[in-house]
C-alpha cells in the first residue's frame, strides 16, 4: 500500500495549484476582451519605454540639443592617446544615460534606487569594452570590436566571482538591447539601401529564407528543440546577427537564457570565421565582389564583416557591408513575420480559437515598430528636409548613443550568463544545430555569390 508523509502530500499540493494558476493565468491573457485596450501599457511596458527613450535621444539630436558624443580613439602601447577629450564629457555621458534609463525604470514601477547603485559597473564594464576596442591590434586590425569585449567582461565576472544581486537589479538586457535596436533603425536608410542595388538584398532574401528554414527545420523535427528556441536560433544565423536574435527572441516570447546563449554564439563563431573565411578566399582566388558577398553574407556581426572584407581587399570590403546591411533591413520584417506566426498558428492551439487583431497588436513587439518608424521618418522626412549629408552627421551621433546602449546591453548579458549553466541548455542540440546551419550557410552564400556577384548567370555588379 502506498503512503505518502505530511510533507509530501504539501508539496503535490503546491505543484497542483501552481499549475492551475498558470492556466489561470493563461486563460486570462487569451481570453482579453477584443474592445480592452490597455492604454497603461503605454507608460508601463519595457517595449514601450525603449520606443519613447530612443525617439526622445532622435529628437535630442536630430534639433541639435546634441551635437557631439566623445568617443575613445585608436591606441597601439600608451592608452592616453585614446583620449582626445578629458574623462568629464564620459562623465556627463554617464549621468545622460542614467538619467534616461531611470526614466524607463520610474515607468515600468521598478526600483530606482536598486538600478542606480548598479549601473555605474555596467558603464564602466562598457566603457572598459570600447577602450580594448580602441586598441589598434585587436579592435582594428583584427575586428574584433566592443560587443566582443563586453560580452566577455560580463561573462568573467558571472563565471568567476559570480553576480551580486545588486549588480543584477541595473543589468536590464532588454531595456538597453531594444532602445539600440530602435536607433539603429535611424541608421538603416532606404536611400542607401537602393544606392547598393537589388544584387545585395536578392542575396539577403534567398540566403535568410534558405538558412532560416534549414535551421528551424534541423533544429525541431532531427533534434526535437523547442519552436521559440528554434526560431531564435535559425534567426541569428540566417540574418547574421546579434540584433536579429534579439528582436526574434522579443517576437516568439522567447526565454531570455536562451537569447544570451544564441548571441553567445553569434559572437563567439564570428571570431574564427573573420579569421580563416578571407585566408580561404584567398587560396581560391575569388574576385573581390565574390569575396566580399561571401563574407556579408555568412559572418554574423557588422563589424566583423567590415574587417574581414578589408582583410581581402578595399572592394570586397565595400560589397561585404552592403550585402551585411541588405540583411540588416530584413530585421524588422522578419520579426513582425515571426510574430504574427506565432500568435495565429503556433499559439492558436492553446486559445482554440482564432486571435483577434487586438491580440496580435499586443503581441507584437513594440520595439520593432520603433525600429521601422525611425527608419521611416528619418529616410522619407529627414532627407528630403535636411539633405543627406545633415542626416548622416545626425545619424553618426544616434549611432554612437546605439552603440552604447548595445554595449551595456551585451555586458549584461554577460553578467547574466553561467556557462555551467549554459552547457546544460539542450545538451549540446542547440550548438548542433547553429554551427550545422552555419555551414550550410557557408556552402550556400558561395554558390550565391558566384551566381549573382560573379557573372556566371547575370551580369556582375562591381
Amino acid at each position: 500500500m502506498l503512503t505518502l508523509t505530511k510533507r509530501e502530500i504539501q508539496s503535490v499540493f503546491k505543484q497542483l495549484n501552481r499549475r492551475v494558476q498558470i492556466k489561470v493565468q493563461a486563460k486570462k491573457e487569451v481570453t482579453r476582451p477584443a474592445s480592452q485596450l490597455d492604454w497603461s501599457s503605454l507608460w508601463r511596458k519595457e517595449d514601450w519605454w525603449s520606443v519613447w527613450l530612443g525617439f526622445i535621444i532622435l529628437v535630442l539630436v536630430s534639433t541639435g540639443i546634441i551635437t557631439w558624443l566623445p568617443k575613445i580613439g585608436t591606441w597601439t602601447t600608451d592608452v592616453s592617446r585614446a583620449f582626445s577629450v578629458g574623462l568629464e564629457y564620459f562623465i556627463i555621458l554617464f549621468v545622460g544615460l542614467l538619467t534616461l534609463a531611470s526614466v524607463g525604470v520610474i515607468g515600468m514601477k521598478e526600483n530606482v534606487k536598486s538600478f542606480a547603485i548598479g549601473f555605474p559597473i555596467i558603464f564602466i564594464l562598457a566603457f572598459l569594452s570600447f577602450l580594448i576596442t580602441g586598441q589598434k591590434t585587436l579592435g582594428k586590425d583584427y575586428g574584433l570590436e566592443f560587443p566582443l569585449w563586453a560580452l566577455v567582461l560580463g561573462l568573467l565576472i558571472s563565471n568567476t566571482v559570480g553576480t551580486p544581486k545588486w549588480l543584477k537589479a541595473a543589468a536590464k538586457t532588454e531595456l538597453f538591447i531594444k532602445i539600440g535596436l530602435v536607433l539603429l533603425g535611424a541608421e538603416i536608410l532606404f536611400h542607401k539601401i537602393l544606392a547598393a542595388g537589388a544584387y545585395g538584398m536578392l542575396q539577403a532574401i534567398i540566403v535568410v529564407l534558405s538558412v532560416f528554414y534549414f535551421c528551424y527545420l534541423f533544429a525541431t523535427k532531427v533534434l526535437k528543440i523547442e519552436r521559440r528556441f528554434a526560431s531564435i536560433l535559425s534567426t541569428g544565423v540566417s540574418i547574421c546577427g546579434v540584433s536579429a536574435a534579439i528582436a526574434a527572441g522579443g517576437a516568439v516570447k522567447g526565454d531570455p537564457k536562451q537569447v544570451s546563449y544564441t548571441v553567445s554564439l553569434v559572437l563567439l563563431l564570428a571570431i574564427p570565421m573573420l579569421v580563416f573565411m578571407p585566408f580561404i578566399a584567398r587560396v581560391l582566388e575569388m574576385p573581390d565582389a565574390v569575396a566580399g558577398a561571401w563574407l556579408g553574407g555568412t559572418i554574423d556581426t557588422t563589424p566583423a564583416v567590415v574587417a574581414a572584407g578589408a582583410l581581402y581587399s578595399k572592394k570586397a570590403m565595400d560589397v561585404a557591408a552592403i550585402v551585411k546591411m541588405s540583411q540588416n533591413v530584413l530585421i524588422g520584417v522578419w520579426a513582425f513575420a515571426l510574430a504574427l506566426y506565432f500568435v495565429t498558428k503556433v499559439e492558436r492551439k492553446a486559445r482554440e480559437a482564432n486571435p483577434s487583431p487586438l491580440e496580435i497588436w499586443y503581441r507584437f513587439p513594440k520595439f520593432i515598430l520603433g525600429f521601422i518608424i525611425a527608419s521611416l521618418v528619418v529616410s522619407l522626412l529627414f532627407v528630403p528636409a535636411l539633405g543627406a549629408k545633415q542626416v548622416d552627421g545626425i545619424v553618426g551621433i544616434t549611432g554612437g548613443f546605439r552603440a552604447w546602449w548595445f554595449a551595456m546591453g551585451f555586458v549584461s548579458i554577460g553578467l547574466g550568463t553561467n556557462f555551467v549553466e549554459l552547457m546544460k541548455i539542450g545538451k549540446g542540440r542547440p550548438f548542433a544545430a547553429f554551427s550545422i546551419a552555419q555551414i550550410f550557410n557557408i556552402f550556400l552564400t558561395l554558390f550565391l555569390a558566384y551566381i549573382i556577384f560573379g557573372g556566371i548567370i547575370i551580369p556582375p555588379p562591381y
